[in-house]
This record gives structure tokens, sequence and C-alpha cells, in this order.
């Protein structure tokens, strides 16, 4: 026989709003409890854990400890299984729904998360997907704090990440864009150091710059970064201007640019490895029945995805 845990679901769930809130006041209310008995909890937590998790200063809320920041990890996914368990005792299994927190590094947002919708909507109508945008650090914080169940994104610093683990969905090669009317633009195909004396658009998001660079340096020459930005249409709109190449990933399905430019793709001949599209989520994890699905869809969405 297995010994008596010695904490409570309903101890874990004052505390993640406590710490989600930084304060018990605010916990109480959103609870519609008396702070004295969100105080107890935690309180009886602590005792029975025999750690103490937050850091109290008067006037200043609560703080997290080392120990609290690892309990609430553990504890969103621990009632989250709950849920689960419940859901499939009541024999509400084969619905499956409620809430997945899904994060979306942004290029890639506007190719995957339309399609997964449209299919989350046909094929789970029960499941709400509530999606972060934002760039892989960001996106590797969520993670380990808890507030996404995982994470869209390139394949570009995870790998320094040792409590993440990628899946691979799709690969993204990298290819060229120019003006329209640019004189390689009816090649199809271009190595970049054909293009080294031309000034470079850089999008300019974290990993994704060092990434572009170190293509245009292993030609031998020094990009000449003239502009940067971190929009990707504004990086095609400046390209159909005549300001200068630049090199992306994701295709759009049109030519045109949103300030009615036009740009040309090239593929590239310099045999540059693809970008890796991964499904990042924390190691060890289990995921719950909702989540899984919305991952299956991803999977489903990617194999349709042409770059």
């Amino acid at each position: 026989m297995t010994s008596p845990v010695g904490f409570t679901l309903l101890q874990l769930r004052y505390f993640l709003e406590a710490a989600e809130r930084g304060s018990m006041t605010e916990a109480s209310g959103a609870l519609h409890i008396a702070q004295s008995a969100v105080s107890a909890a935690i309180h009886n937590l602590e005792r029975d854990l025999r750690v103490q998790l937050f850091i109290r200063r008067r006037g200043r809320g609560l703080t997290l400890t080392p120990a609290g920041e690892r309990l609430q990890s553990h504890a969103r996914e621990l009632l989250a299984r709950a849920r689960e368990v419940e859901r499939e005792a009541r024999g509400d299994g084969e619905t499956i729904s409620g809430p997945v927190a899904v994060g979306c590094f942004v290029t890639l947002a506007p190719y995957y998360l339309p399609p997964l919708f449209s299919e989350c909507t046909r094929r789970y109508p029960g499941i709400e997907i509530d999606v972060m945008e934002a760039e892989t650090d960001q996106l590797v914080q969520a993670l380990g704090a808890g507030r996404i169940d995982f994470a869209l994104t390139y394949g570009l610093g995870l790998s320094a990440e040792p409590d993440l683990r990628g899946e691979t969905i799709a690969r993204a090669p990298a290819y060229v864009i120019v003006p329209a009317d640019h004189p390689l633009a009816r090649q199809g195909a271009v190595e970049l150091a054909e293009l080294s004396a031309e000034p470079l658009v850089l999008l300019d998001l974290p990993h994704s710059r060092d990434y572009f660079r170190s293509l245009v340096a292993a030609t031998g020459t020094a990009p000449d970064v003239r502009y940067r930005t971190r929009s990707y249409e504004t990086v095609r709109s400046l390209v159909a201007r005549g300001l200068g190449y630049s090199v992306l990933n994701q295709r759009p399905a049109t030519s045109q640019t949103y300030g009615g430019g036009e740009i040309a793709e090239l593929e590239l001949r310099d045999g540059s490895p693809p970008l890796e599209v991964k499904i990042a989520s924390v190691r060890g994890m289990t995921q719950t029945a909702r989540a899984q699905a919305v991952m299956g869809l991803l999977r489903e969405v990617a194999a349709r995805t042409i770059p």
C-alpha cells in the first residue's frame, strides 16, 4: 500500500491562486472565500511539505520562494490531471473539452493558427484554445512557468533548454526575396554570394537574426544590414520597395505585400539546412487529453503546410 499524501488538491488550488495574484486578499476575492481560509490552507501546506512557499512582505504582497516556484509548476499539472480523472470517472472522457494554452512563435502564427482553429472548431468544439504569440525566449519562460501547455516554435534556441523536449513536425528551408523587377528575379534560384554587394533587410527577432546573418556570413562576406524590423510583412514591403533583399523561411501564398508592392522568391543553392518547426513541451510533463488532441491537429496542419 502507498503512503497517504500529506496535502489536498484544495490546498494546491488556493496556493496557485495566491501565487498567480501575489496576494492572499486578491486570492480570497477570486475564490469567493474568507482570506483566513486561504491563509490557513497555505500555512498547512507549508507545514505538511516542510518548506516555505512564499516570502511575505507587509505592503508588498507575496513572492514565491524557489520551492514555491517548483511547486507551482507541479501543482498546475496535478490539478489538470485531477480534472481529467474527474471527467473520466463521470463518463465525459469521450467528449474532449476545456481550455488549452498554446504558445506560438510570432512568424508561424499566420500559417498555423487559422487552420488549427478551423480544424479544432470542427472536430473538438468543446476545446477553447488560448494563444500566446511571442518570441522563443518568452515561450521558453512561459513553458517553464506553466502558463502554456506547449509551444509551436522554431528549433532555434531550444537545444540550450535541457528541461524542454522538441518534436519536429515540419521543416522550412530558407529562401531569398528580391524586388519583382530585380535582375535576378527570373532566375528561380541564387547563391547568397550573388547578392553580397546589396543591402540586407533583416528580420530582427532574437535567434532569427543570428540565423539569417550566419547564412550570409557562410558565403565569406559580411552582411550589409541596412534595414531591420521585427515585422515579417514589413521586411517584405521594404524589399518590394527596392531597398534590399532578405532571407526568410515561411512563404506567404502571394507575392503581393501590404503596401501594394511585389516581391520575387528565389530558391537558395547554398545548401543551408532548413529550420525545424517544433512542438516544444516540458520534459516529463503529462499532457491533458485536450492538449494532446490539439497537438495532433498541429501535426496534421504541418503535414499539409508547404513552407
